[in-house]
């Protein structure tokens, strides 16, 4: 073994704490980055090949209905390679077991189930009999989430009738890779599921003989997607087309996407931070590695080692600690994916779902450590190249002490001797002291974004289900109806108050920019289902303007004041424009809200409602959901509590493994970083504190002198690791935005205080390891060293 080498492992030994210190910061970003690059890898890889094997469509359309032989028109539009046509309808199911009632999508199965677009992958059982009144294949998530076995029946009202359905098969289907109902935020499986039927048996049920309401298609490669959907919609208009759309705005589709772009932003991001605040730590120790070895640089020249050979001493031993940190982060990092694709598991259901390593993940997680390193060490290696041999033999300049701000305004004599040489410490090194502190700021940023993700939530379910939508029940008619059901569901049990609503179909436009969605015509008096404004104040609806939510207003590029064109895309179709009144703050979707009376105009028909939200007696809930249950005239119901609960739970179970893996690591780089700072602050100043005991300063005064400076740096660095910190969840709120939802950015003061409590705890242990360390000084082995 070469001398050099030698003298490598022996200085490791020396600072084996620090290093590794440093070892387990980058660690902590390789896992991190492993983590989420390896899943995100794996996850689209497992999409694609699911949407290619059961060919999933590209473009999706509904109707009110039209006859087959439109069909034949659909696959004359240029571009189109597939077009299949089924039947679509959503019942109320009464299952076994389930108090309230629950919703399921049927749709109707192709006579050939493995020839048409968005097959299914049959998990169980068999398909049903066309000649078989009610078989059904359930989807698996509701299927699993209910309990249920082949065999079992469930009833369900299609189309005003009460009819028995039986389970005779499990499936999954890449249209639903996870099962989202229109209107909430999360899946509730055990409410809301998906039934395949013969089309046979969906015809005469909805007497849709000869007759479709839905059309999936299958585009050629190279097609212009968007010329299509408009060569879709002229055709399908006169048919009751609800304006056709792409995968990209399907709502499975669309989950799996964002949660794709979450897991890049996470894989980005967090390592970002870890590798800078590792590559600050290392330049700082090798700095003052190297500046405590100057006259053994000038030694190792003296006896003919050139520059590069004493560069390449030094940066090993950076090396050394990112390639141990990095194996230990990629093994980490393996084990955080594997659960984190179990969890994945459970939201979205692939045929196969078996976690596969991409080992170039791996290698480039390992690179990247290596490339944190040399950068973080390199200003400092170089310095010990171009030492000059006789200047090194030399010790360094002493530094020069000066007045601090508060002496020069006369103030020395009410500050102890002990405080103004910690402030004239820190005077004389502000540049060092400043990237200490601002190091200790990035740790209390990471630990305000580990306590962000749960007050987010919380906020959102106050807001979303506590002060703007209040209902305890939403009940959706199969079709338009008087106001006559109003006083129907007014005399059901326990309900307290109704407020019905009118939900239409539109498409809306601003110059160039288009977006497809409802306009929700609701009651000028309402306590219900409230719109708010930035303040959480309730909105008045005008009486004949239109009122948009924050995020539809952004994609349209539209405020207060503008107009906007609309095309109504059912009923007559009418065309026009209306004043853009007010903008609402919501969290889901991209909504619009009209005054009824007014959109009851617009739609040129009498008073016409939709559905209705309901306030609920608690004693009467379950004699309320089974008279719902048996309602024809019901399509679906939303029970506002078990949304609420099935969002908590589902919430529940990946905040907690999220928010333990960023904890741990904000307690890492807490740690590592405060260590470090106080570790290299008493090897600058061991001689300094030596010569203070010889003259008689006792072991706590001493102390107090290095960890006051250790102090005061945590204290600067709290409020500025606040802000900083402020600044990630608000990166973090940008970059998640979607259509589909959208985090608010909230931090309570608990996050802010639990941030401060830990870092200061990081602060204290490591100070406590100093204090140790500088008790058990030789005093006379540091003053016989003349650096």
């Amino acid at each position: 073994m070469r001398a050099l080498n030698r003298k490598l492992i022996r200085e490791l030994g020396e600072t084996k704490a620090q290093f590794l210190a440093i070892a387990v910061v980058i660690g902590s970003g390789v896992a991190v980055l492993v983590m989420s690059l390896n899943t995100l890898g794996f996850l689209r890889t497992t999409r694609d090949a699911y949407y290619d094997r059961y060919r999933f469509a590209l473009v999706f359309a509904s109707v009110a209905r039209a006859p087959l032989p439109v069909e034949s028109q659909l696959l004359s539009i240029d571009g189109v390679a597939t077009a299949e046509t089924r039947i679509v309808a959503d019942v109320t199911l009464d299952v076994p077991g389930l108090d309230e009632p629950a919703v399921a999508r049927l749709i109707s199965l192709p006579h050939y189930a493995s020839a048409g677009l968005n097959q299914i992958h049959l998990r169980q059982g068999r398909l049903p009999e066309a000649d078989r009144a009610g078989e059904i294949i359930a989807s698996e998530p509701f299927f699993e989430a209910n309990g249920l076995q082949l065999g079992d029946r469930i009833n369900a009202v299609l189309n005003g009738r009460l009819q028995p359905l039986v389970i005779v098969g499990v499936a999954l289907s890449p249209e639903y890779v996870i099962q989202v109902r229109a209107g909430e935020l999360l899946p509730n499986d055990p409410r809301f599921g998906i039934f395949w039927m013969s089309r046979r048996q969906l015809e005469a049920a909805f007497d849709m003989q000869g007759a479709f309401n839905d059309v999936s298609i299958r585009l050629l490669r190279g097609t212009n997607e968007n010329e299509v959907i408009d060569r879709l919609d002229a055709t399908l208009a006169r048919y009751g087309g609800i304006g056709a759309y792409g995968r990209d705005q399907h709502v499975s589709a669309r989950f799996l996407d964002d949660e794709l772009k979450q897991l890049r932003a996470t894989g980005m991001v967090a390592p970002s931070i870890f590798m800078a605040v590792a590559a600050f730590l290392l330049n700082v120790v090798l700095a003052r590695r190297i500046s405590t070895h100057r006259t053994t640089i000038a030694a190792l020249k003296a006896f003919g080692y050139t520059n590069f050979e004493i560069s390449w001493h030094y940066l090993q031993s950076s090396l050394l600690v990112a390639g141990i940190g990095g194996l230990g982060g990629i093994a980490a990092g393996q084990w955080m994916a594997s659960g984190l694709s179990e969890v994945y598991s459970e939201f979205y259901r692939f045929p196969t779902f078996v976690y596969r390593t991409d080992w170039r993940v791996n290698l480039v997680a390992l690179s990247l450590s290596l490339l944190a390193a040399f950068v973080g060490s390199w200003r400092a290696v170089r310095a010990a190249a171009r030492l000059p041999p006789a200047e090194a033999m030399q010790p360094a300049a002493p530094a020069t002490y000066r007045r601090t701000l508060l002496e020069s305004l006369g103030l020395f004599q009410w500050i102890p001797v002990t405080t103004r040489m910690i402030l004239r410490g820190l005077r004389r090194r502000p540049i060092s002291a400043a990237f200490s502190s601002l190091g200790i700021a990035f740790s209390v940023s990471v630990m305000v974004l580990s306590g962000f993700g749960g007050d987010a939530i919380e906020h959102l379910i106050e807001f979303q289900f506590a002060t703007a939508q209040r209902q305890d029940v939403q009940v959706t008619f199969n079709k338009v109806t008087s106001p006559v059901a109003r006083h129907d569901l007014r005399h059901l049990p326990g309900v307290q108050r109704v407020e019905p609503f009118r939900a239409v179909a539109v498409k809306l436009i601003s110059e160039h920019r288009e977006h497809h969605t409802n306009i929700l015509g609701l009651e000028s008096e309402r306590d219900l289902f409230r719109l708010l404004n930035t303040e959480s104040k309730p909105i008045r609806l005008p009486p004949s303007g239109i009122v948009l939510n924050d995020k539809l207003a952004s994609i349209l590029q539209v405020q207060p004041g503008d107009q906007l064109q609309f095309e109504v895309l059912e009923g007559k179709r009418p065309l026009g424009t209306r004043l853009v009144s007010k903008v609402t703050t919501e969290y889901a979707g991209t909504s619009a809200y009209m005054d009824r009376s007014a959109l009851n105009q617009l739609m040129h028909e009498s008073d016409c409602i939709s559905g209705a939200f309901l306030a609920v007696d608690s004693k009467y809930e379950q004699a309320l959901y089974h008279q719902l249950k048996q309602t024809p005239q019901v399509a679906s119901v939303l029970i506002q509590s078990s949304a609420i609960k099935q969002f908590r739970e589902t919430i529940a179970a990946n905040q907690l493994t999220m928010q333990s893996f960023t904890l741990l690591f904000a307690c890492i780089i807490a740690f590592g970083v405060v260590y470090n700072t106080a570790r290299i602050a008493l090897d600058e100043r061991s001689r300094e504190l030596a010569t203070l005991r010889v003259i008689g300063f006792t072991r706590l005064e001493a102390s107090t002198i290095l960890l006051g400076e250790l102090t005061i740096l945590t204290l600067v660095a709290i409020p500025i690791g606040w802000g900083i910190g402020y600044g990630f969840c608000a990166a973090m709120v940008v970059g998640f935005e979607s259509e589909l939802y959208r985090i608010p950015l909230v931090i309570r003061p608990e996050s802010y205080a639990r941030a401060a409590l830990v870092t200061s705890a990081a602060a204290a242990i490591s100070g406590i390891l100093v204090r140790r360390r500088l008790d058990h000084l030789d005093l006379v082995e540091v003053l016989k060293n003349r650096d």
